[in-house]
């Protein structure tokens, strides 16, 4: 008797393999196609929010097995478009993982892309890009500088958030006590 086979579900296998076999031995936690960034562990969070070449390799880990370009240490043989869409991505996922630490710190409320998964985010760029256009994060208006922030024009007010993240960077740090 031949054994059937769903290839909806070999398709999704193969995409977690090579958009997360990665992840899963450097940072020892398991990820699937489904996950968001509010189910990585502070720790992966943290590792990721840092600025530099670990955290620029992960990204390029995920990014490139989720786009099929191979693994990240053939990222300077891409050609030059490939390697510009794979560094726009990165840029992106970076701003992302650091505004959900600062949801996790209660500075900010609302995050754009908070419902979709890391490989949708990867996949489907450019509408996440223009998802995060239309509704950028917000700063809790418990967070002491919400004054200052509220009275800023909209563009304004990214500029602001973008501005607290270092700031964000060592408050997460003596979250988890390093």
């Amino acid at each position: 008797m031949s054994k059937i086979v769903d290839l909806q579900a070999f398709r999704e296998k193969v995409l977690e393999q090579k958009s997360f076999a990665a992840w899963q031995k450097r940072f020892g936690e398991s990820y699937g196609t489904h996950t968001r960034l509010s189910d990585l562990s502070d720790k992966t969070l943290f590792s990721l929010a840092q600025p530099g070449e670990n955290s620029s390799t992960a990204f390029y880990e995920i990014i490139m097995g989720a786009l099929d370009l191979g693994p990240s240490a053939k990222f300077y043989y891409l050609p030059n478009d490939e390697q510009m869409r794979v560094v726009d991505i990165h840029l992106f996922l970076a701003d992302h993982v650091r505004f959900e630490m600062m949801r996790r710190l209660g500075w900010l409320t609302r995050l754009p892309c908070q419902d979709t998964s890391l490989i949708e985010m990867i996949q489907r760029f450019e509408a996440s890009k223009q998802q995060s256009k239309l509704a950028p994060p917000e700063l809790a208006d418990s967070h002491p500088e919400y004054g200052a922030y509220n009275l800023l024009a909209r563009g304004d007010r990214e500029v602001f958030i973008r501005r607290m993240l270092r700031d964000a960077i060592e408050a997460f740090k003596k979250q988890l006590g390093e």
